[in-house]
């Protein structure tokens, strides 16, 4: 089987499917957002159009932090297709609303209102993945998701833009409702429910909610491999800000390039994450979780250390790698969390972890900004000494031990008697019989995991 067979084999799911067909919509409906919102900052505050983007990306920090613990812990309770559907309309007439905005707070407003549902969506799909994947696929299916977040991070604002040439800067964001509402109508049609099965949650209480909240972020700091993995996504994160905020004083300032190069060098950070996911899907059994994650964080914080004095061509290479690094950190901890966590409280998890690794993109965007603004010869080479230190510190100090637990299970081939439902369907041989229930030869892969 070869390895691009192997990534997309997670498609044959029907449900992954289409959660997947809703994904890559709602990316493109991002995509256009951030692409509308920056030109009609523009239009609106002109030479302040900087500011107010980064007040945007400021709130949208904030609803991220504030919101996504208690979205993980209502995925866990309630119906999950329920909760997508819901978020994918109310952004829908909310992204409505945005071409007729005529005032920049009106532009903060809804901004915020977005990501408050944004902060909903994301931890209830990523918990979703391995809730309907099962154990053989979700390795492959959240590698395919992170592949094509990163795929489209890089495609996606020329699209967006090209669209904004086409049809005017307000009208894109129509056609950003449109997707909305398109990638409801795939969840819209999954069969059944998407929740987790009573005898797997605890009873309920009164003050469960807040308990819940807080459950998740307990159990994302007390297990020590998921905890080691958070705290290296801190690092990977200011090595990231630093790529983000200065790369453009960089290229246009001290290399004096255009635009076109600047495309260039970003494209090669996106593309290196979109390799690496790829990578993670097709190599992931054969180490540890952590290995990746260690030697991300080292990619990335070393790619730093010598962009201050490269030249264009080396500085596509060294993003390239970066790229590389910053996914090999932030996959294996989303593995890691459908690893170590029980089904019945992965969505706290999840929503505990999407807040706390985006408040760590809080700390490092003014970082990188006053390294930028202090230190305009050797922001990268600071912003990289200051993540080895870093770096050394969570490695002496929070290194794992070896998983007792952590196993794996060679590739399989065996026979069970079985019947065909919503959740299990495929093709048979022929000369295989199709009465229910039947037999035939069925496949396990090889998977290294670790029992909760």
């Amino acid at each position: 089987m070869n390895r691009r067979f192997h990534l997309f084999g997670s498609l044959r799911n029907p449900i992954f499917a289409r959660l997947y067909a809703a994904q890559t919509t709602n990316l493109l409906g991002d995509a256009l957002t951030w692409v509308g919102l920056a030109l009609l900052a523009f239009e609106l505050a002109g030479d302040n159009s900087a500011v107010v983007l980064a007040l945007a990306l400021t709130l949208r920090i904030t609803a991220f932090v504030l919101l996504s613990p208690l979205a993980g812990a209502l995925a866990d309770r309630l119906d999950r297709k329920l909760i997508l559907i819901t978020t994918h309309c109310i952004r829908m007439v909310l992204v409505s609303l945005l071409p007729f905005v005529t005032q920049v707070w009106q532009v903060y407003a809804l901004v915020f209102a977005l990501n408050v549902f944004n902060a909903f969506f994301t931890p209830t799909y990523q918990a979703t993945i391995p809730l309907v994947t099962g154990q053989n696929d979700y390795l492959q299916a959240i590698a395919l998701s992170s592949a094509t977040y990163q795929l489209l991070g890089v495609l996606g604002p020329g699209i967006a833009g090209s669209v904004a040439a086409l049809i005017g800067a307000r009208q894109i964001f129509f056609l950003d409702a449109l997707s909305f509402l398109i990638a409801a109508v795939f969840i819209f049609t999954l069969p059944g429910q998407l929740r987790v099965e009573q005898s797997q949650q605890p009873s309920a209480t009164r003050g469960r909610t807040w308990r819940d909240i807080r459950d998740g972020t307990t159990r994302l700091f007390t297990d020590a491999y998921i905890r080691y993995a958070l705290f290296m996504q801190l690092v990977a994160s200011i090595a990231g800000a630093q790529i983000l905020v200065n790369t453009v004083s960089y290229v246009k300032g001290t290399l004096k390039l255009g635009d076109v190069e600047y495309g260039w060098v970003m494209a090669a950070f996106g593309i290196g994450a979109t390799l690496s996911a790829v990578a993670f899907g097709a190599i992931s059994q054969r180490f540890r979780r952590t290995t990746f994650v260690l030697f991300g964080a080292i990619l990335i914080t070393l790619s730093l250390l010598p962009a201050n004095y490269a030249s264009v061509s080396i500085l596509m290479v060294l993003w390239l790698v970066a790229g590389i690094g910053q996914n090999f950190v932030n996959l294996p901890t989303q593995t890691l969390i459908a690893d170590r966590i029980t089904t019945g409280m992965q969505g706290r998890v999840y929503g505990a972890h999407f807040a706390w690794s985006h408040l760590w993109w809080g700390i490092s965007y003014p970082l990188a900004g006053w390294l930028g603004s202090n230190f305009a010869e050797g922001e990268f080479f600071y912003g990289s000494l200051i993540g080895l230190m870093l770096l050394g510190v969570v490695q002496l100090i929070l290194s794992p031990p070896a998983d007792e637990n952590e196993h794996v299970h060679a590739n399989l081939w065996h026979e069970h008697e079985h019947i065909h439902d919503e959740h299990h369907q495929h093709n048979h041989h022929p000369g295989i019989p199709s009465g229910e229930p039947h037999t035939h030869p069925h496949q396990h892969k090889r998977i290294r995991h670790s029992h909760p």
